[in-house]
């Protein structure tokens, strides 16, 4: 038989059966949510690019923080459903005007840094996703306590760092940093059924967020050394 011939059962692949009907439903809501913010945070990414209407990436910051202590406040319950999306709309948005600058450094550089990076993290973050989805044991919540440890220590070599202004350390911060956000990817995943969708969708949006933001500078460092190395030729 010519395995070429062979048409790939897409059903069969996307199936979780193992998975309760309770939180498939919840699945969905969570994945819709974060389309939803995939469509605000490019917004206000734009909208910055365009505009720029917020200079100050510290302004978009503290509001959007402001509107995440609101969200995390607000009840969970029927009636403050539309308001919460609203508020994590809200979040979303300024996030993307919050990455205004460095998208426009990226930009500056070489354009076809922001579609490499937004297709890598689509492809590791689907691939991670995947994965922890079809796991039946749960395997990876053990990962909490490593990832909160690596967190840890990356802030006080980030905050020592200020102080010896290292490349190298900033760099090796860069990477082990991408390494820890994919790995949070399995562990939010796996925590589907500990949260409201709302929030669910807060924690897999800010992985995106972060794991987009982490390539983009990963990208950004090879494209201008690879320019400054074409100059020097």
């Amino acid at each position: 038989m010519n395995i070429f011939d062979q048409k790939i059962n897409f059903d069969a692949l996307l199936k979780f059966s193992h998975i309760t009907p309770l939180t498939q439903q919840h699945l969905k809501k969570v994945y819709a949510s974060f389309a939803l913010c995939m469509f605000v945070v490019a917004a206000g990414a734009y909208v910055h690019v365009v505009t720029h209407f917020i200079r100050t990436a510290l302004l978009s910051a503290l509001v959007s923080l402001g509107l995440m202590i609101w969200l995390m406040t607000t009840p969970h319950s029927h009636e403050t459903e539309q308001k919460r999306l609203g508020l994590l709309a809200g979040f979303a948005f300024l996030t993307g005007v919050g990455l205004g600058p460095a998208l426009e450094l990226c930009i500056a550089i070489n354009p076809s840094i922001l579609p490499n990076a937004f297709m890598g993290t689509a492809i590791i973050f689907t691939c991670f996703s995947l994965s922890t989805l079809y796991d039946r044991c749960r395997s990876y919540l053990f990962l909490g306590g490593i990832l909160m440890s690596a967190m840890s220590l990356m802030f006080l070599s980030s905050l020592g760092n200020l102080f010896f202004g290292s490349i190298w350390l900033f760099q090796e911060n860069l990477y082990m940093g991408l390494a820890v956000i994919c790995g949070f990817v399995l562990f939010d995943t796996q925590l589907i059924i500990e949260k409201d969708y709302i929030w669910h969708c807060v924690d897999l949006f800010l992985d995106f967020v972060t794991l987009f933001r982490k390539l983009m500078m990963i990208l950004k460092d090879k494209k201008k050394e690879m320019n400054w190395t074409s100059k020097l030729k």
